[in-house]
């Protein structure tokens, strides 16, 4: 089959279209064929070396893949047809992958391969920090940085599907019918001045900002989170690391809160499958998870490129086979 290797942590130009020896799945192991994998951070991050799981070399990156199972084990509820998303931390960059039952999630019927692949990661990262972590109720006010990539789009589109008010913040130019189409109500830029605008939309503050981009905006977004309010960091796209001055938490009344989902789901393993549960019932309404720029297999390398020098608004995925 085809596979996308990385050989050495370089970026994604350590990585290369090869032959590689089909896989052979254990006894209590699934076959599935690769449709979809989207495109996320850990991914790049691998190629770099520079994420929390590093597989040995050389190895497939690939962490959202969504498809049709080819064989599984006698005896399991899987079969041979059905649609699914495996949650795989590696191996999706390819045409087939091998996974557990348990890393299995069915696809709903009303979406595609494509967009399957783009609800992975992203979209399982927002309800978990919208609900889990920050508690959002109905009415509240949501506020999202890096509103323009993966984690932001499906932020804002489970924020509304909870019955929130959501304020788009993005740096990047040219994103805001991108960011209202999505859902949001208002959209700031992040540019001189933005949190007076921001004030005009929450004048008391958001209940709740999230946060995947880390770096220089946090002490400005820390001040704009409302009494009772909760700032949830997922992640530091940005590259720089922040920390906190407690006396703004201490005084304000505020929490600040980590939702490190893929850290959670190694000692809660059974929480993917609850929040899907959830997430196949916002579909079910109409939510769509957004596919916004697609690459062939062979531009998996420009793909990641692209990602890395914010090229890419919204959500990427990889086509691989219809």
């Amino acid at each position: 089959m085809k596979a996308q290797l990385l050989s050495e942590e370089t970026g994604p130009g350590g990585l290369a279209l090869v032959d590689v020896d089909d896989p052979t799945p254990g006894p209590d192991q699934v076959l599935v064929d690769i449709k979809s994998c989207g495109i996320c951070f850990p991914d790049l991050l691998m190629t770099q070396g520079k994420y929390q799981l590093r597989p040995p070399l050389p190895f497939t990156p690939g962490t959202e893949v969504a498809g049709v199972v080819r064989t599984a084990p006698d005896g399991s509820s899987i079969k041979s047809g059905d649609r699914v998303m495996v949650a795989s931390m590696i191996g999706g960059f390819a045409e087939q992958v091998v996974a557990h039952p348990m890393q299995l999630l069915p696809i709903p019927d009303a979406i595609t391969f494509e967009e399957a692949s783009a609800m992975g990661i992203n979209f399982q990262t927002a309800l978990f920090a919208l609900k889990m972590r920050a508690q959002t109720a109905p009415g509240e006010i949501v506020g999202v940085l890096g509103s323009a990539g993966g984690v932001g789009i499906a932020s804002i589109q489970v924020a509304k599907a909870m019955g929130a008010k959501v304020i788009a913040m993005v740096h990047r130019t040219g994103a805001e019918d991108m960011l209202r189409a999505a859902g949001a109500d208002e959209v700031v830029q992040l540019a001189d001045g933005w949190a007076a605008r921001l004030k005009e939309f929450a004048p008391e503050g958001v209940d709740v900002m999230i946060d995947p981009v880390g770096g220089e905006v946090f002490d400005e977004a820390l001040r704009q989170v409302a009494p009772d309010g909760r700032y949830v960091v997922v992640g530091f796209a940005a590259g720089g690391i922040p920390t906190v001055k407690l006396n703004r938490v201490l005084f304000r009344n505020i929490a600040v809160t980590g939702a490190a989902w893929g850290e959670y789901v190694r000692t809660h393993p059974q929480v993917p499958a609850l929040l899907h549960d959830e997430l196949v019932e916002m579909i079910d309404a109409g939510m769509r998870p957004p596919v916004n720029v697609t690459y062939a297999l062979e531009d998996l390398p420009t793909a990641l490129t692209d990602l890395a020098e914010g090229r890419v608004l919204g959500k990427a995925v990889v086509h691989i086979a219809d």
